[in-house]
């Protein structure tokens, strides 16, 4: 391939590359590196990463000797057009080390190749250039790639086969070439996402399991934090090796001080930072020189105190993953793990909870203390802790990614002050909660809004989407720190429910009731209730639960036990201990009052826990129990929905939206909303019947319009104002003549203010139903969502609308129509015709997948839906397109989140 006058080697145009090709990821490892589109300028780097390459790794690259690279493969190498050819390098430091590029062929196929420095093979890195290369190519126009490897090079054939495309091969003369299209397919995104998972459960795995630990600000003073940090790892019997930094002391509490990390004698795996601010970068740069895996930084200063923290809080991640550290913090609270192998307290925290059944992720370093203590007061126990402070680096997506496969964990909880990547979280926690339980708490629900410290873009969608996203997820949602405990105490030592049926066992009356007040209001159902009077005894109780229990109409009990003055309840609560380690079914308390888990209702754990499986929760208030019972139940009946598929999503005709997409955009590449002939293609490609509005601006018009469609004809006005009047003063149905139609015109003109602008349409009479609207937006920063709800103000008003985010399972869209306040209006209220449910379901979820498998569409909106007895009659539709400069891109490669504006160092 020649060289061109321009440098691109095609004698095409050079194409600037789009900013989401470069970005920070990372390897099999857990370790960060960088990769970016080769520039102009990288020959200097290209020649020294190629001098270290083995003369092997040479050979099966370019299949002759080829021990350096003249200037003309220099500069063929290094100038592309980034369009039909296109190039990535890897970065680790201030070091090439991989190299992968495409090379256009024919039109819609490209030939692709890589090349790997020796040390650093085996670290997944030819299976991200090929994800970066794909989606690029896809960006581009190209639909195949093609690839010539040699026979015995067996891990770069294995690197292709296993990247979930459908490969086919041929040898012939010495070579096997390869072919497969790189459309974005299922098995594809799945080994993509599998990849993601372990890398990223790599990297926090190193955090929770360091061999050895430098303090860095350790301090001889007392209440420093250098000094509680070094304490706090010594007393708490961390198993590792503990190195004090300071280069002004000799020794810090009993332990030799070293002037840097770079002295301490032998590896280093995770570095706890405090020092201010200003020296944290020196910092980075010790610890990168010594090979340390991970930073935890307790130093405040950085983006929580304005715009000059935020710019040192960039430079720090930027500096940090460019020499491949991964980083929790800056102004966190630090990290624990109380397995007791590891008994790791790398934190500011003196407690140091027990060992428990859940993992705890917090944002915040102020409330992280109180966390431990209360969780330390309830007897609930951790695995491990996080609080990530500002969350510049790792955050609540990698402890997810950990956790899944952490067999100790079987409890995740989250205290989110913010989401920097929800469209992750929600693929992240669909699959995680499949597994194990997720309770979350989400601060700033109503308002949306971000602490200091947290940089994360505004989400558009309303926080109705967003509570939709954690329900879809599986993720039991609660509104304060208390309810999560409550909920995590009754998951982490009790079975799962299988329904909703509840029996109350207790000793007094009005408690019994106040739990079968609060049974009806969360969604429960009391199937019994056994009043035992206030004398009851262990003997009363053991009968009435084991009553309980046994009877296939109960999911769950409640037990109630106040007692009589002078008794102390011990007998009672060996037989609440009894039972509920033996059920199969949830056993929650209102035992003398007690919250978390009282030490007479614990079940030893031989895994050294203070409360082990089957210990009785108790709750202070009744009402709370039943509460968490019923939070819980939910999570158990969405855990037991089938995840289906809709079997009618093969009708859709995918290619022929997106292609006249395009189409329209290169026409419009500002934007463009669709006339309604370009809606009703668009929408018969989903299956979608868009009923025709003829626009009339005269009344002869209009009687021409009438006319046309065979008369059975309405007038309506369709401006905005007038879509949502509830008197429906903007409508004149059944009209069969001109005289009809003129004199509906001559009355919708004197009743609508400005006609003139009133927008007047003629339809089709469509037969009567209940009016619905189905929505869709494109949120940049959380994706396709759609609503649904009953048509007109009230709707508005009220807020009475659905959302889910697609792709919709079949149970989604069925959810939607019934979960909304005005739904009875399609099931016969009051004696109306029940609707045709399903069809409004097939509506919803083809509008859904439409808006997923096209993301150029900004918004669609079907305004009006009448929904009848048989059949729904689509009256209008409202589309906008716009051009996407990074089509969701992160949904097919992996990539680590960077904060919004920064140019990370390459």
């Amino acid at each position: 391939m020649s060289d061109s006058a321009n440098g691109a080697g095609t004698g095409t145009e050079v194409h600037e590359p789009p900013s989401h090709w470069e970005a920070d990821v990372l390897l099999r490892d857990g370790k960060v590196a960088h990769i970016r589109p080769i520039r102009a300028d990288d020959a200097e780097l290209l020649v020294d990463f190629y001098s270290r390459v083995s003369d092997e790794s040479k050979y099966y690259r370019f299949f002759a000797p080829m021990p350096r690279l003249s200037d003309k493969d220099v500069r063929r190498f290094t100038h592309v057009d980034h369009d039909a050819r296109v190039a990535f390098v890897l970065l680790s430091g201030q070091q090439m080390i991989a190299v992968g590029r495409y090379d256009t062929v024919d039109p819609g196929e490209a030939e692709v190749a890589f090349l790997v420095e020796d040390r650093h093979q085996g670290r997944g890195i030819g299976q991200l250039l090929l994800e970066h290369l794909a989606q690029a190519g896809r960006e581009r126009g190209i639909e195949r790639f093609t690839a010539e490897v040699l026979p015995d090079n067996h891990p770069m054939i294995r690197t292709f086969k296993d990247a979930g495309y459908s490969v086919a091969s041929q040898y012939d003369d010495g070579v096997v070439s390869l072919e497969f299209p790189i459309d974005a397919t299922i098995t594809a995104l799945d080994v993509m996402e599998q990849r993601e998972h372990r890398a990223e459960s790599a990297s926090i795995e190193r955090f929770f399991n360091p061999r050895s630990i430098a303090v860095i600000g350790a301090s001889r003073r007392q209440d420093t934090i250098g000094q509680a940090l070094v304490r706090n790892l010594v007393l708490g019997d961390f198993s590792g090796q503990v190195h004090a930094v300071n280069p002004s002391a000799d020794a810090v509490s009993g332990l030799p001080a070293y002037a840097s990390v770079s002295d301490i004698p032998g590896d280093v795996d995770v570095a706890i930072v405090a020092v201010p601010a200003e020296a944290v970068q020196d910092v980075v740069l010790d610890c990168a020189a010594k090979g340390v895996h991970g930073l935890v930084v307790i130093s405040s200063g950085f983006a929580e105190t304005g715009e000059e923290g935020r710019r040192r809080q960039r430079q720090l991640v930027g500096l940090s993953r460019s020499y491949g550290l991964r980083l929790i913090g800056p102004n966190c609270l630090g990290v624990i793990n109380t397995h007791p192998e590891v008994s790791l307290n790398a934190s500011l925290s003196q407690v140091m909870p027990p060992r428990g059944r859940a993992g705890f992720f917090c944002q915040s370093g102020a409330l992280g203390s109180a966390i431990l203590e209360k969780v330390n007061n309830r007897g609930l126990g951790l695995t491990t802790f996080v609080s990530a402070g500002n969350r510049a680096d790792v955050s609540g997506n990698d402890l997810l990614q950990y956790w899944e496969e952490d067999d100790s964990t079987e409890v995740v909880l989250l205290y989110l002050e913010s989401i920097g990547n929800p469209r992750k979280f929600s693929r992240i926690a669909r699959r995680v909660s499949r597994r194990k339980p997720i309770v979350a708490v989400r601060s700033g629900r109503t308002t949306q809004g971000v602490p200091m410290g947290h940089a994360v873009r505004k989400i558009a969608a309303p926080s109705q989407a967003v509570d939709a996203m954690f329900r879809q997820a599986g993720v039991i949602q609660v509104d304060t720190l208390e309810e999560m405990f409550d909920v995590a105490q009754l998951l982490a030592h009790q079975p799962l429910p299988r329904g909703r049926r509840v029996a109350v066992v207790g000793n007094s009356d009005a408690l019994a009731l106040l739990a079968a007040d609060a049974a009806a209001g969360n969604g429960l159902v009391v199937n019994k209730t056994v009043a035992l009077g206030a004398e009851a005894g262990a003997d009363d109780f053991e009968d009435a639960l084991d009553a309980a229990i046994d009877d296939p109409e109960v999911d769950g009990v409640v037990a109630i036990y106040i007692p009589p003055l002078n008794v102390s309840g011990e007998d009672v609560a060996n037989v609440l201990a009894a039972i509920g380690e033996q059920s199969d079914k949830p056993l929650v308390s209102t035992f003398l009052g007690a919250e978390g888990v009282p030490e007479l209702l614990r079940v030893p754990d031989l895994a050294g826990s203070t409360a082990g499986r089957g210990s009785v929760p108790s709750y202070p208030a009744v009402e709370a129990a039943v509460r968490a019972l019923a939070r819980v139940v939910e999570y158990a009946v969405w855990l037991r929905t089938p995840q289906v598929v809709p079997t009618d999503e093969a009708l859709v005709d995918r290619s022929a939206a997106k292609k006249l997409v395009h189409q329209l955009l290169v026409a419009h590449p500002q934007g463009h909303d669709l006339t309604d002939t370009e809606q009703q293609e668009l929408l018969a490609c989903y299956g979608i019947d868009l009923w025709r509005s003829i626009s009339v601006n005269s009344v002869e018009e209009a009687v021409a319009a009438g006319e046309e469609i065979g008369w059975e004809a309405v007038l309506k006005a369709t401006a905005r104002h007038l879509r949502h009047r509830p008197d429906l003063a903007h409508v004149w149905r059944n009209i069969d003549t001109p005289e009809e139609m003129r004199q509906a015109w001559e009355t919708l003109r004197e009743v609508i203010t400005d006609p003139a602008n009133a927008g007047f349409v003629v339809q089709k009479n469509a037969p009567p139903g209940v009016p619905v609207t189905v929505s869709t937006t494109e949120d940049p920063l959380f994706g396709p969502v759609i609503s649904f709800g009953i048509g007109g103000p009230l709707t508005e008003l009220l807020q009475d609308r659905a959302f889910r985010i697609p792709p919709l399972q079949e149970h989604d869209a069925q959810d939607m129509i019934r979960e909304i306040k005005a739904s009875p209006l399609l099931f016969g209220f009051r004696g109306s015709e029940i609707v045709d449910v399903a069809e409004v379901e097939r509506i919803v979820r083809r509008v859904a997948q439409l808006q997923y498998d096209v993301p150029q569409i900004r918004q669609l909106s079907l305004p009006l839906v009448l929904a009848g007895e048989k059949g729904c009659a689509v009256l209008g539709a409202t589309t906008r397109i716009e051009p996407v400069v990074d089509p969701r891109s992160d949904w097919f490669v992996r990539r680590l989140s960077a904060m919004p504006g920064d140019t990370l160092p390459g």
